[in-house]
């Protein structure tokens, strides 16, 4: 009687870990943490389940090394606006770069950390926390941009820098949630104008079209 041969386990041959993260991302990414089944992520990663496990120990340390290629990407303004010569063009840059990448029709809308697993079932909360600290994070990197602004005499007097970061913060969040629900890059942009007019200034808010 004729048997099929034994179905290989481990990495397949000729594995690239780079190629499958990026098929991976954008599952993720439209689906989120939960609704990206294993299923899914091996039929976009060309791989099988054992594979899978084999070559990422996971679903959610595949997912942990797809946030970090997905924070990776030079593309993204955040990595890089940080350095602007001021905080108010840092921010006008993350929020320009933010409202152009949750919208771009080449990727699926959003963001993959500003909104993501932000409830979940219990097993899934290890995730939602690692999101939620990475968001933390960025609030703390504006912090203390916004602080470090402060000292320059960039911002008056009496500023909270915890305050100007939770706001904007919370203005990329809106961003995303807003891409996730159809809003264009116009759209977006029109957001980001109406944002920094809230930047603090010796003479009021800043001109929205500075």
């Amino acid at each position: 009687m004729k048997t099929d041969p034994p179905r290989p386990r481990g990495r397949p041959r000729g594995f690239d870990r780079d190629a499958a993260l990026d098929r991976a991302l954008p599952v993720f990414r439209r689906q989120g943490y939960e609704g990206a089944s294993v299923a899914d992520l091996t039929a976009a990663m060309g791989i099988t389940t054992p594979s899978l496990y084999s070559a990422f120990g996971s679903k959610e340390r595949l997912y942990h090394e797809v946030l970090d290629r997905y924070r990776a990407d030079p593309q993204r303004a955040a990595p890089w606006a940080m350095a602007a010569a001021t905080a108010r063009e840092a921010i006008q840059l993350i929020l320009e770069g933010s409202a152009r990448d949750f919208s771009d029709p080449a990727q699926p809308p959003g963001c993959m950390i500003s909104t993501a697993v932000l409830t979940c079932a219990p097993e899934n909360r290890p995730a939602a926390a690692a999101l939620a600290s990475m968001r933390g994070n960025t609030v703390a990197r504006l912090r203390s941009r916004f602080a470090r602004a402060l000292e320059d005499g960039e911002l008056p007097p009496g500023t909270d820098p915890d305050e100007l970061a939770r706001f904007y913060g919370a203005i990329i969040q809106g961003l995303s949630v807003q891409a996730l629900d159809g809003a264009t890059h116009e759209d977006l942009l029109k957001i980001v104008r109406r944002a920094m007019t809230a930047w603090p200034g010796p003479s009021g808010p800043a001109n929205p079209a500075a």
